[in-house]
């Protein structure tokens, strides 16, 4: 497993900002030709049936699975880093850390400025805690 500094992780904000943006950008794009898709069945149900253009369906699907991919690959783009995704719908990321001989999470998420609050494994978000000395010095251990 990676592990970043405090350092390191804050310096890779900019570059990870613009793929996890891409990637929430994607779902909703997906999202939003599902709730079409979903529509145009539901329409096609309560009217016993209608005429369809299978092109433009088609065209939709095709749209859909293209942004699921974009998101998929900007979401592995992030974990090819050694970044972990842990809530793409809000923007959290972790980034592990080694801190007296232990992994921690340095945690952000989208909107911050600037990576302020830690967590144990364990933990998880709701245990964030606020940087201290401590994690502020660590050093990347590989």
């Amino acid at each position: 497993m990676k592990t970043f500094s405090l350092d390191e992780a804050q310096s890779l904000l900019p570059i990870l900002e613009s793929l996890l943006r891409r990637a929430i950008d994607a779902k909703a794009s997906a999202s939003l030709v599902e709730a079409e898709l979903q529509m145009l069945s539901q329409n096609i149900f309560l009217s016993g049936g209608m005429l369809v253009d299978v092109a433009a369906v088609a065209h939709k699907r095709m749209s859909q699975r293209t942004s699921v991919q974009q998101a998929q690959d900007a979401i592995q783009e992030i974990d090819s880093i050694g970044v972990q995704v842990k809530d793409l719908d809000i923007g959290l990321l972790d980034f592990p850390c080694q801190v007296e001989g232990r992994v921690v999470l340095l945690c952000w998420k989208m909107g911050e400025e600037s990576i302020t609050h830690w967590h144990s494994p364990e933990e998880g978000f709701a245990g964030r805690k606020l940087i201290d000395e401590r994690i502020a010095r660590s050093k990347r251990a590989n």
